[in-house]
């Protein structure tokens, strides 16, 4: 008979199956765990796991959960972030719901890349443009960001990326680690140079299972190990199984006899369980109004309230209830996209409306007042190529943003990520929607928006390829009497203005900048950052101003465009994009230009075809570069 649990001196417990070595007969070399000599990070004769040559502290463990919660030493001894934790080969993972990545440095971008693979899992991007911007306590994208870990990493590969050279005072420093979410607090320290030499211990958790299969799998073999009275889960990681003791049951699900899940007196547990379920059930409800009421005035609920009543805004309030129930309680199975402004989920209303709603990070109380009017103007922008904001919640902890339900995923993964045949008809038409669309928001609504982070996985396309521009998690809109706001820099790498990213001025022409980038991606189907295939230029911009100089503009542009539409024809909207990419943005065109000439553009198209079509019933066929 195996202990249920055993103990280093006066430490945490260790449940079976996990045991200390030599004392129990586990069911595999990982659960085995090590009581320290001497004093540890934990206490004296802490209990340690062993992974390859190294040693970790156990902080805790979860029998129900398959948790783990070890200390691992971070060394930033002259700014060289070390992450040595490899759990390839072990029954472990990093929890992708327990922890977040985080990079500290300056103007960099820290990619990620999955355990041992050269595939491309994430990343995120820091900026330090004035050490006036670098605030403690935050990790927002200035000196530090932060993005989820990937589902079943085992292993952090990383590559940091420089993407400015500039020199104001910024610092050089960079590191990047896996830890407990909520248990990292950023400080301008941590970029020093002169930082300790004597290891920083962050919390990590890892998720560990039973190797063998699925539950399927395991259940046929001898070494199956859910005892009696349990039932049989995958872990979450998709590696692996774990057990629990079936309803009614308790104990130790990995052991037989009275260690194991053992029932209580019937009448007992039906008494317990009512008691317990009407009492928890009414201190719960009680509490989560309370909650419910707190979030809301926290986020600002009244004063939107105040804006609805005064300037009619046709912008529904919901309850935090609804939108549990339409996206089953925010299941990883509902995430539809996850961005630096937040995670969208899949929700069905109960009306049957299908919606995106967008948890949001959480908003500053210094900017609440600015959030609000953003929500009220979005509210009020009808444009058919805008993504509909519908409505909001605000008895969350962060708000919840509910948008129309886009069919068709963002044009970044139908250009990059699948091998679909895209014609030029349709990409020329998505060009038009969204430059009418951005022209709309910097021209037609009561207040003119900049959308800030204009890119192609930012606009959407519905069931006809129709283009909708969503995502305005990062817009501001500019008061009629200014030409622009000073404001922290975001947006994405290789679309971002650079005119904007040295100056921290946000105008319209940023919007048309980034535009200028998605239309050079239509007419390539190339990345808006690639692999260094010419001189080490990673900027599809650059690349593509520079060839088109050097007259070598096949060398870059889709053969199905220059096939479809004739090398006049994207000379022509060559041109136009690299007026948008102009340096300097009083230089380039305003965005109800670039649409109107777009719009002309696509006309000339539909008359080719026509042509086209007459030649081709006829004795003769024009030539492609005719038109």
């Amino acid at each position: 008979m195996e202990p249920s649990t055993t103990r280093c001196p006066d430490i945490i417990s260790i449940p079976y199956p996990f045991g200390i070595a030599g004392k129990s007969s586990l069911l595999s070399q990982g659960f085995r765990i090590s009581c320290g000599s001497g004093s540890n990070i934990i206490g004296p004769g802490g209990p340690m796991l062993f992974i390859g040559d190294s040693m970790f502290g156990i902080r805790d463990i979860s029998l129900m959960d398959g948790f783990m919660t070890i200390l691992v030493g971070i060394n930033s001894q002259q700014c060289k972030g070390i992450f040595n934790v490899n759990l390839e080969g072990t029954i472990f993972t990093f929890s992708d719901t327990r922890n977040m990545f985080t990079a500290v440095g300056c103007n960099m971008v820290a990619k990620l890349f999955i355990n041992s693979s050269s595939i491309y899992s994430g990343g995120c991007a820091s900026f330090c443009s004035a050490n006036d911007n670098i605030i403690n306590g935050s990790c927002s994208g200035v000196a530090c960001c932060q993005v989820p870990v990937p589902k079943g990493l085992k292993k952090l590969e990383l590559e940091f990326i420089t993407i400015s050279n500039k020199d104001n005072n910024t610092l050089p420093c960079r590191e990047g680690f896996i830890a407990e979410q909520n248990s990292y607090i950023f400080s301008s320290i941590d970029l020093s140079i002169t930082n300790s030499k004597k290891p920083q211990y962050r919390p990590v958790v890892l998720e560990w299972s039973i190797d063998g299969g699925s539950c399927e799998e395991a259940k046929h073999t001898t070494s199956y190990a859910c005892r009696d009275n349990t039932y049989c889960y995958n872990s979450t990681n998709g590696i692996g199984y774990r057990c629990n003791c079936s309803q009614g049951f308790e104990g130790n699900p990995y052991l037989q006899g009275p260690d194991g899940c053992q029932v209580i007196g019937l009448a007992l547990v039906v008494f317990l369980f009512i008691l317990g379920f009407w009492t928890r059930w009414l201190v719960k409800k009680r509490k989560l109004s309370k909650t419910q009421q707190r979030y809301f005035m926290h986020n600002g609920g009244l004063l939107l309230k105040q804006h609805m009543f005064s300037e009619s805004a046709p912008l529904h309030i919901f309850t935090s209830s609804e939108l549990d129930k339409a996206t089953n309680n925010f299941s990883n199975d509902n995430i539809v996209g996850r961005g630096g402004f937040g995670t969208v989920y899949k929700g069905i209303l109960s009306n049957q409306v299908v919606v995106a709603i967008k948890k949001s990070q959480r908003v500053d109380q210094d900017q609440m007042e600015q959030f609000i009017n953003e929500l009220i103007i979005l509210s009020q922008a009808n444009h058919k190529n805008v993504v509909q904001l519908l409505g909001c919640c605000l008895e969350t902890e962060v708000p919840l943003l509910v948008y129309e339900f886009i069919t068709n995923g963002s044009l970044f993964y139908r250009l990059h990520n699948t091998l679909v045949p895209m014609s030029w008809e349709i990409r020329l038409s998505i060009a038009v929607e969204t430059a009418s669309a951005l022209a709309y928001l910097h021209l037609a609504t009561n207040i003119p928006i900049i959308h800030r982070d204009v890119k192609s996985s930012n606009i959407l396309l519905d069931e006809n390829f129709t283009a909708k521009v969503s995502d305005f998690g990062a817009s501001r809109p500019i008061p009629c009497s200014q030409t622009h706001v000073t404001t922290l820099v975001q947006g994405t790498l290789g679309y971002i203005d650079p005119e904007y990213f040295q100056t921290s001025q946000l105008t319209e022409k940023s919007d048309v900048y980034s535009f200028g980038v998605v239309l050079i991606e239509l007419l390539t189907r190339k990345k808006p950052i690639m692999d260094g295939t010419m001189e080490d230029v990673r900027s599809l911009a650059l690349q593509f101003d520079m060839l088109f100089h050097q007259n070598k503009l096949l060398e870059i542009v889709d053969p199905e465009v220059a096939e479809e539409a004739g090398m006049r024809h994207v000379q022509t909207i060559a041109k136009l994009a690299l007026r948008c990419l102009r340096l300097k943005g009083e230089k380039r065109p305003r965005m109800i230009e670039v649409a109107i000439e777009l719009e002309a553009l696509r006309r000339l198209m539909r008359q080719h075809y026509i042509q086209k079509s007459d030649f081709a019933s006829g004795a003769m066929v024009p030539r492609r570069d005719e038109h």
